[in-house]
């Protein structure tokens, strides 16, 4: 399994964040479903995983991990909250005066539980699951490096 992190966990980790920003630009642009304001928090955390861990991923830089891991974990975290606020009857705060989207709003409702916070929330779950993988595959290498070589005395 860690080699597989070695191997493909940065590509990977990639692929998930390409899919779910091709995927917040098809309901915001093709589907015309207009954010509110925590989908933008989540884009905000989202969208520079796509540069980074691309570059990271063409460059095989694990060091990316220190930097993207924060917008990951961030990112879900904003996810779930978003996500209760819109399943968890009274976890939102009343709003009387609110401009444009509440995000309490569900435009989609897959299955009874799968909506657009829940589809970012996991996301950034794979995501930070991937980068955790690529850091313990890489102090695993660099670990067994130094007990090759031990230090002089």
């Amino acid at each position: 399994m860690r080699a597989f992190f070695r191997t493909f966990g940065l590509y990977a980790a990639w692929l998930v964040a390409i899919t779910a920003t091709a995927g917040s630009l098809y309901f915001s642009e093709v589907r015309l479903f207009a954010p509110c304001s925590l989908c933008w928090y989540q884009r905000i955390m989202m969208y520079p995983l796509v540069i980074l861990l691309g570059v990271a991923s063409y460059r095989q830089d694990r060091g990316i991990v220190r930097y993207a891991l924060p917008l990951s974990v961030l990112g879900g975290t904003v996810s779930l909250f978003h996500y209760l606020e819109q399943k968890v009857p009274g976890f939102s705060a009343p709003s009387l005066c609110r401009m444009g989207v509440p995000c309490t709003q569900e435009y989609i409702n897959w299955l009874g539980f799968i909506t657009i916070p829940f589809l970012a929330l996991v996301a950034f779950t794979l995501i930070t699951v991937l980068l955790v993988g690529v850091a313990r595959s890489s102090r695993d290498t660099h670990n067994a490096g130094a007990a090759a070589h031990p230090a002089p005395v």
